[in-house]
């Protein structure tokens, strides 16, 4: 059977999988990053990751992987191949791909985590038959995919869908980024949790504490979630004005909240928009699967240029 690697690579924690011709998750493993040692350890836990997986499929399926893909955080440069920049991993302009091909002797696709993700929803998930969508995952952060066609769009620079960083409180909560009143300070799956556990005098309670308590109707959880809910339909109808999307997708985990998080939102998105399209907002189906179900397109994507061009007189 014809199979490519798959990596979605995190702060803390790797994904993978081999991923078959028809899509299947083959196989499925989880690795940590061994953030704690260092750069160079992350980037020899995942070369080392990657060659066991190479290595289970030639045991299993008796021939080797076709190729890999590998889906990253923080700046990518997908042209070029690097790992520009993530603060969580400590790593700055890692030839990423050129390494991985070195280390599997395959070619090897290098992809943004969230537009990995936002590629696999697009095309088999939440976004499947949708010309336009936009993905937004709520997580630690918040980013974007901007899905055209089926494919996702990086930008001119690989900044493109960071709408995590929309100003939508002007002067408010200091960002990292530099600014002052982000998206992302307001309605991220961390903003929701320090704000539920300050006000409960709790350090461990969280976001998914926070929406069981507004769902029976606390008030202290219900102002701080409408907080949230109120930013992101903000920044969302920023984005819809810009973009135009059919769907909006979101994901992460406070849409693990369910209706506690989507029918107030779709009410506050409604109340926003003027002459704007009202898009479906609907939740994300992969989980976290996503990244690895991207990834293994981005592998697949690369092997099927190369049979065109080669097939090209």
């Amino acid at each position: 059977m014809r199979h490519v690697i798959a990596l979605d690579v995190g702060g803390t924690g790797m994904k993978a999988a081999l991923v078959g011709d028809d899509g299947a998750l083959l196989h499925r493993a989880r690795r940590a990053t061994g953030r704690e040692r260092g750069p160079d350890a992350v980037i020899e836990a995942i070369l080392d990751f990657a060659a066991e997986l190479h290595a289970y499929g030639l045991e299993h399926y008796a021939r080797p992987a076709a190729a890999a893909g590998i889906a990253v955080p923080g700046i990518v440069d997908e042209e070029r191949g690097t790992a520009v920049y993530a603060a969580n991993l400590g790593w700055r302009d890692v030839p990423l791909r050129d390494l991985l091909a070195a280390r599997l002797g395959m070619p090897v696709a290098l992809g943004h985590d969230v537009r990995t993700g936002g590629l696999a929803e697009g095309r088999i998930g939440a976004g499947r038959g949708t010309d336009r969508f936009l993905f937004v995952p709520l997580g630690t952060g918040i980013a974007g995919a901007i899905g055209l066609d089926g494919r996702v769009e990086a930008g001119a620079h690989g900044f493109a869908g960071e709408i995590g960083h929309i100003v939508v409180r002007p002067g408010g909560t200091p960002c990292p980024c530099g600014q002052r009143g982000c998206l992302e300070r307001y309605a991220s799956a961390s903003a929701v949790s320090e704000a539920w556990a300050a006000a409960g005098g709790n350090p461990e309670a969280d976001a998914a504490d926070c929406a069981k308590a507004v769902a029976c109707g606390d008030p202290d959880a219900v102002r701080i979630w409408q907080v949230a809910v109120d930013a992101l339909a903000d920044g969302l109808v920023t984005a819809l004005t810009l973009l135009d999307p059919r769907t909006l997708i979101i994901g992460g985990g406070l849409a693990e909240a369910g209706e506690v998080l989507f029918e107030p939102l779709r009410d506050a998105v409604r109340r926003r928009v003027t002459f704007q399209k009202l898009p479906a907002i609907v939740p994300a189906a992969l989980g976290d699967t996503a990244g690895c179900l991207g990834a293994g397109l981005l592998a697949q994507d690369l092997l099927n240029h190369t049979e065109r061009t080669e097939v090209t007189p």
